[in-house]
Parts: structure tokens; sequence; C-alpha cells
């Protein structure tokens, strides 16, 4: 094996390893967090950034073309839809009337005539 097959080895190795970590994080954090608000956050960043590191070990092990294009899209796909997911899953659950565990509160609404 080369340098260069052993480097992009390695690199894959450290993506996949990365992107492991930020999954159990976000997993752990999905059963620790005491409400909907925290476990969304947990979610929705920690699992972001681990898939994204697992779909970019697959770009660097695949190269720029066919499978390795693939994990690309995802990871715009990732980047558009989960923060998007997260917005409407919090603003539904207050809808809802789910409160904070807590004592945090929404901010208060602005208005015009407070300027």
């Amino acid at each position: 094996m080369s340098e260069l097959g052993l480097l992009r080895a390695g690199v894959v190795t450290a993506l996949i390893i990365i992107g492991s970590f930020f999954l159990v994080v976000g997993t752990v954090g999905l059963l620790r967090f005491p409400d909907v608000y925290n476990r969304l956050h947990s979610t929705s960043k920690a699992t972001t950034l681990g898939a994204a590191s697992i779909f970019l070990a697959g770009f660097v092990f695949f190269g720029p073309g066919g499978y390795g294009l693939t994990s690309l899209v995802g990871i715009v796909f990732l980047f558009l839809t989960a923060p998007t997911g997260g917005h409407v899953i919090s603003r539904a659950a207050k809808r809802m009337g789910v409160e904070f565990y807590g004592q945090a509160e929404w901010p208060k609404e602005v208005s015009e005539s407070d300027d």
C-alpha cells in the first residue's frame, strides 16, 4: 500500500471515529435530557455533525465521482433538512403548550410600538 493509500485510510478512519463519537453523544443527549427542546438540540446538532463526518469519510474513500458524489449530496441534504426539521418540531411543541424544563421562558414578543 502506498503512502497516499495509508493517508487516505487514516483520514477515513479518523472521520468515522469522529462521526461515531458525535452520534453517540447525540444519542446519550436524547436519552438523558429532560424536555423536548433540549433533546432537539442534542439530536439536531450532534447527529448532524456525526452523520456529516461519516458522509465525508465516504467521499474521501470513494473519491469525487460516483458514490463520493452521493456522499457530498448527502451532506448538503443533511445540513438543509436537519435544522429545518428541528425548528418545525420545536414550533409544534410550543404551539402544543409544551413547557420548558426548569426556569427557562420563551422570549417576549417585540412589537413595533416598543421602538
